[in-house]
């Protein structure tokens, strides 16, 4: 079974700005577990056939009209439908007068009652994009995130291999160090991958040697970052006389990271060799290839071993 994960009506509260109309006593700690967010239109009609009481319900200018509409018994009769359902928070949009009904009806079946200031689909595109975040699927992943170049480098392999000496290097050619060691890596859409660090070890990086240091406090704010889209994996391996590596690009590899592939690249490492660089090279290669320019089918096709590129925009490289 999915592990599910939930968020505080506190936290929500202070990300989104908004003011308590009633709070019943301990609401602040409640939980929301659905990302989904409702417009209880129809609920507020009397259709409940498939109302789902786990999401949060926002009433904007739309249903504060209709409600607007009815006399005081039949608006007290609709209110009290939908409180009796138990949503976990109900939300007024653009800051609108509190129907008395509705005021009542959530004192009555002690539901937290909040308004916002923005519009409905201003609050609803940011609340919808908040729960995403907060309730994704996530894991941890033993590795090093770093942004490079604008791409979001995952740095995997085994432990003292160099990932963490890398990272370094890389903020000190003026790159972001997300996460060292442990990464949380959250499912935040059907296409995207976050990276963060945990609470308690953000920042920090540990240098075997030296011990543990703070990035942030050495290299300043601009050295760090909080998250970071994972745009590819690179897999750090001791180098293998054995083992033929890949010299031209023209295979892809791919890592399935809770469902979805992430391009990857397997780095060989030996003394004498430039991680730092090499990794800032894959980064802009990789974007490249997003935009739609690979310079191994160029020159595969320069060559006459291909008839043509794989479809999709040109680019020259030279304006990257």
């Amino acid at each position: 079974m999915a592990q599910t994960y939930s968020v505080s009506l506190e936290k929500i509260m202070k990300e989104l700005s908004l003011e308590a109309v009633y709070m019943p006593e301990g609401g602040e700690q409640r939980l929301v577990v659905s990302a989904e967010v409702n417009r209880p239109g129809l609920g507020l009609a009397g259709y409940f056939e498939y109302f789902d009481n786990s999401r949060i319900q926002v009433i904007g200018k739309g249903e504060y009209g209709y409600l607007e509409g009815l006399s005081p018994d039949k608006r007290r009769e609709s209110v009290n439908a939908l409180m009796a359902h138990k949503p976990p928070l109900v939300v007024v949009a653009r800051e609108l007068e509190m129907p008395p009904e509705l005021l009542e009806a959530c004192r009555t079946y002690d539901v937290p009652l909040l308004s916002s200031a923005d519009t409905t689909s201003s609050f609803m595109a940011a609340l919808i994009a908040f729960l995403n975040v907060q309730l994704a699927p996530r894991i941890t992943r033993h590795g090093v995130l770093v942004e490079v170049s604008g791409e979001g480098v995952l740095l995997v392999g085994d432990s003292g291999i160099g990932k963490s000496e890398t990272a370094i290097e890389l903020v000190k050619r003026g790159h972001r160090l997300i996460a060292d060691d442990a990464v949380e890596i959250r499912r935040v859409s059907s296409k995207s991958l976050v990276g963060s660090a945990p609470e308690n070890i953000r920042h920090y990086i540990e240098l075997r040697g030296i011990g543990i240091v703070n990035v942030r406090r050495i290299f300043g704010m601009g050295a760090v970052k909080m998250t970071e889209k994972i745009d590819m994996v690179i897999q750090m391996e001791p180098w293998d006389n054995n083992k033929v590596y890949d010299r031209m690009g023209l295979e892809n590899e791919y890592m399935d990271i809770l469902g979805i592939t992430v391009p990857m690249l397997t780095i060989p490492v030996k003394p004498g060799r430039n991680l730092a660089m090499i990794i800032e090279v894959a980064a802009m290669n990789n974007r490249q290839k997003k935009m739609g320019y690979n310079a191994a089918h160029e020159l595969m096709q320069n060559l006459g071993m291909v008839d043509d590129v794989p479809a999709g925009p040109r680019r020259d490289p030279q304006i990257f």
